[in-house]
């Protein structure tokens, strides 16, 4: 007799996608309950090394970094580095940098995954549904021909082949050469 511990593992007609990290998005744990700059994530992570905080590139006035909770491997964030809500909070040179840094990173993600389009989107408040709607933050979403298939329609699930740290590194490593 098979005991339920044992029950893991064993060969049968399916195939599983194992995802428990989606759970901490589920649950809701460690998502922002304060988007004030004292409790901002996107605050937080410029005060640790590009590693602990998943940050790709760091400018004069803007950074990105890996979205904790991405849509496709390698979803990334542009973010200003003060903590402002509205991109018309941007001074004319924050802008320009964002902008650069915005179209660079396209690139990047082009050679570095072989996606064959980006989704590019800002949500500008809570209302219009940004998660962290105190900080400005610009989402770039790599796309492939196929990519949507019936998990996020029926499950509302999204599997992601590559570990934010891994795809960190293959990004930093692009970054320079592009």
């Amino acid at each position: 007799m098979i005991e339920a511990n044992e029950l893991p593992g064993v060969p049968d007609a399916f195939q599983r996608l194992w995802t428990p990290h989606r759970m901490a998005y589920i649950e809701g744990d460690h998502k922002p309950q304060d988007s004030s700059s004292d409790g901002c994530p996107f605050c937080d992570a410029q005060k640790l090394s590009d590693e602990e905080g998943l940050i790709v590139f760091r400018g004069d006035a803007c950074f990105v970094v890996m979205n904790l909770f991405p849509y496709n491997s390698g979803h990334i964030l542009v973010l200003p580095k003060r903590h402002i809500p509205l991109y018309t909070d941007l001074t004319e040179s924050e802008r320009h940098e964002f902008g650069e840094i915005t179209a660079h990173a396209m690139k990047v993600l082009a050679q570095a995954t072989g996606c064959q389009g980006h989704n590019l989107g800002m949500n500008q408040g809570s209302v219009a549904g940004a998660g962290v709607a105190a900080h400005l933050h610009q989402h770039i979403v790599p796309r492939w021909a196929g990519d949507a298939n019936f998990f996020p329609i029926i499950a509302q699930t999204k599997a992601i082949p590559q570990l934010l740290e891994n795809q960190r590194q293959i990004l930093v490593n692009v970054w320079e050469t592009v």
